[in-house]
C-alpha cells in the first residue's frame, strides 16, 4: 500500500502567514482525497453522525476519512477536511479550509476551521467534543 509522508523540514523556518499558506496548500490536498473518497464510497457516513470525536494529537499526523474513522476520531485538520469534502460533494457547496494562528509565548498555535461561501465559520473540532 502506498502511502505518502510528507517532511517539512523548513516549516519551522518560516514566517506565520507563509506556514498558514503551506497549510492551506496541504489542506486542500487532504480534502481532494476525502472528495475522492465520499465519491467512491458514497455510503460514508456524514462527519456529525460518524461517531468520530475531537482527540488532540500531539505528533500532528494527518488523516483521511477512512483513517479518521478507524481511529474513532481526529483532530482540527482532519475533522474541517472532511466536513469541507463533504460540503463539496454532499451539499454543492464550495466551502474552504480556514487556518487561523495565535501565538503562545514563542510558538504558534495554528488552528484549522470550515469557511462556508456566505461567509460563517463552522469550527468541526469543538462541534466533536474540543474544549
Amino acid at each position: 500500500m502506498y502511502a505518502p509522508v510528507v517532511v517539512l523540514g523548513a516549516f519551522t523556518t518560516l514566517a506565520d502567514s507563509a506556514k498558514s499558506h503551506v497549510l492551506l496548500a496541504l489542506l486542500e490536498a487532504l480534502i481532494s482525497s476525502n472528495v475522492a473518497y465520499l465519491r467512491a464510497h458514497p455510503e460514508a457516513p456524514p462527519l456529525y453522525r460518524s461517531g468520530v470525536r475531537y482527540t488532540d494529537d500531539p505528533r500532528d499526523e494527518w488523516q483521511d476519512i477512512p483513517a479518521t474513522l478507524a481511529k474513532g476520531g481526529g483532530d482540527c485538520e482532519d475533522l474541517a477536511a472532511w466536513r469541507v469534502a463533504e460540503l463539496r460533494v454532499r451539499a454543492r457547496e464550495h466551502a474552504l479550509p480556514r487556518v487561523t494562528a495565535q501565538r503562545r509565548g514563542p510558538s504558534t498555535l495554528f488552528h484549522v476551521t470550515v469557511l462556508h461561501p456566505n461567509g460563517r465559520v463552522e469550527d468541526p473540532s469543538r462541534r466533536l467534543g474540543m474544549r
